[in-house]
C-alpha cells in the first residue's frame, strides 16, 4: 500500500541511459524498396482441430532442417511466428513463403500437430491458452494480466523500407489513411469464442484493449518522434518500440515502417499480395511528395478503422478531403488502380491486379469462412478447411 491507501504497482526499471536511447533510436535507413512479412499461425490439434501447446515441439522440429526464413515463437504455446527474408519484390516473397509454408506442414506432420492461417481460432477459449516461457511474454502477463492470453489472435505484419526516419514518419501517417484498406483485404476472423462475431475482422478488438494501441501522434520528423519516446520513457511507460501496438509504427532497427493490421490470410499467396500492396503504397506515396496528411484525418480514423472490422469488402470509408461518405470498395478500387505503375516498377503488379479482382467479386477470407461454415456441421470442421487451405500449393490458390 502507498501512503493514500491504495495498492502500488510493480517498480518500474530504471530510466534507459542516453547511449541505450540512441542506439534503439537511430535509424537504420534502406535507399531500395524492399518488403518483409510475418505471420502468426494458429497450431492445432488434428484430433479436434483446437489450438494446443505445440510451439516449443514444433520450434525444435524446426531447428533440425535448414529452411528459409526465420520461425520463432508468440506470446502463446498455440501459435507460431514465420518471418520472412528481406525482399525486393512479389514474385520472390511468394516463393520463399511458399517454401517456408512446406517446411512448416512437414513438420507439424511429423508431430501429429496441423497449422493454419486465419486471424482467430473459431472456438478456443483465451483462458486456456499457456504463456510461452519466453522472459518478454511471461512480463506481458504480469502486466497485462489476462490481456496476455486474450492476446491469441494471429496478423500478419508488413515491413517496408523507408529511406530515413523523416520519411518513415511521413510514412506512418500517410498510409493510416488505408487502414481501412489492409484491414477489409484480409479479414479473416469472423469466428471467436465459438460464435459467428458478425465482424469480418474481430481480431483487432482484441487488441484495441492494450493502453497503448491505436495510432502514432501527428509528429512533423523523426526528431519530433525520438523527443516524444523519450518522454514516454522517461515516465516509465515504454522502455522499447515493441511497447507501443500502434496499428503501424516505425521500426527503426530495421528501417522500415510496420503495417499491423492485416489478419493472418488463409494462404502465403494473399499474405504476399498485400505485401505487394505495401510496398507498391509507399513507393506511390514517394514519388508524390506534394501528398500531406490530411488535417481531419485524424477525425475519421476510428469510424473508419471500424466500418473495415465489421463489414470488411462492405464498408463506408469516409474521405474527409471530400468530406464525402462513399463505399470503402470504390476507394479501393481508386488506389489499387492509382498504384498499378508504381507496382508494375516493383514486380508486383500481378499481386495488384488479383486484389482488383477480388474486390470486384466482393471477396475476401471472412466470405470464404461463412461459406465453408454454413455447409459443414461444426467450427472444427471449419478449421479442418483452413488446414487443407494453407496446405494447398500455390497453383491451387485462385
Amino acid at each position: 500500500m502507498d501512503k493514500t491507501g491504495l495498492k502500488s504497482g510493480k517498480m518500474e526499471p530504471a530510466a534507459l541511459e542516453p547511449a541505450a536511447l540512441d542506439e534503439m533510436l537511430h535509424f537504420h535507413g534502406c535507399t531500395g524498396s524492399t518488403l518483409g512479412i510475418e505471420l502468426e499461425l494458429q497450431i492445432l490439434s488434428p484430433h479436434d482441430y483446437n489450438l494446443t501447446r505445440g510451439a516449443p515441439d514444433l520450434l525444435a522440429q524446426l531447428s533440425k532442417r535448414d529452411h528459409p526464413g526465420n520461425v520463432v515463437p508468440e506470446i502463446t504455446e498455440g501459435m507460431i511466428e514465420l518471418n520472412s527474408s528481406i525482399h525486393d519484390d512479389y514474385e520472390s516473397l511468394v516463393e520463399e513463403l511458399d517454401s517456408l509454408r512446406e517446411h512448416l506442414v512437414a513438420a507439424a506432420d511429423r508431430l501429429h500437430l496441423a497449422v493454419a492461417g486465419g486471424g482467430t481460432h473459431p472456438f478456443q477459449r483465451w483462458s486456456e491458452q499457456r504463456i510461452f516461457p519466453k522472459e518478454r511474454y511471461q512480463a506481458l502477463a504480469d502486466q497485462y494480466g489476462y490481456l496476455a492470453k486474450q492476446f491469441t489472435v494471429f496478423g500478419q505484419h508488413i515491413h517496408i523500407a523507408c529511406r530515413d526516419g523523416d520519411e518513415a514518419v511521413r510514412m506512418v501517417r500517410l498510409v493510416s489513411r488505408y487502414v481501412p484498406h489492409f484491414i477489409a483485404l484480409s479479414a479473416s476472423s469472423p469466428f471467436y469464442q465459438g460464435v459467428d462475431s458478425e465482424f469480418d475482422s474481430a481480431r483487432l478488438s482484441a487488441i484495441n484493449a492494450f493502453p497503448l494501441a491505436g495510432t502514432m501522434p501527428a509528429l512533423a520528423s523523426w526528431a519530433d518522434f525520438r523527443a516524444y519516446f523519450e518522454r514516454m520513457a522517461a515516465y516509465g511507460v515504454v522502455r522499447s518500440m515493441k511497447d507501443f501496438y500502434w496499428d503501424i509504427r516505425p521500426k527503426p532497427n530495421y528501417g522500415t515502417i510496420e503495417i499491423r493490421v492485416c489478419d493472418t490470410p488463409l494462404t502465403v499467396r494473399q499474405a504476399a499480395r498485400l505485401g505487394a500492396f505495401g510496398q507498391a503504397l509507399v513507393e506511390w506515396l514517394r514519388d508524390t511528395p506534394e501528398v500531406a496528411p490530411h488535417p481531419d484525418q485524424g477525425l475519421a480514423y476510428s469510424v473508419n478503422r471500424f466500418q473495415a472490422c465489421r463489414f470488411g469488402l462492405s464498408a463506408e470509408f469516409i474521405d474527409v478531403a471530400s468530406r464525402r461518405k462513399l463505399p470503402l470498395v470504390d476507394e479501393l478500387n481508386d488506389t489499387l488502380n492509382a498504384i498499378l505503375p508504381s507496382a508494375l516498377k516493383l514486380g508486383g503488379d500481378r499481386a495488384i491486379r488479383e486484389l482488383i479482382g477480388q474486390i470486384h467479386r466482393m471477396h475476401n477470407d471472412a466470405d470464404w469462412l461463412r461459406k465453408v461454415a454454413a455447409s459443414e456441421p461444426s467450427l472444427a470442421h471449419v478449421v479442418l478447411r483452413q488446414v487443407e487451405r494453407w496446405a494447398e500449393p500455390l497453383e491451387e490458390d485462385g
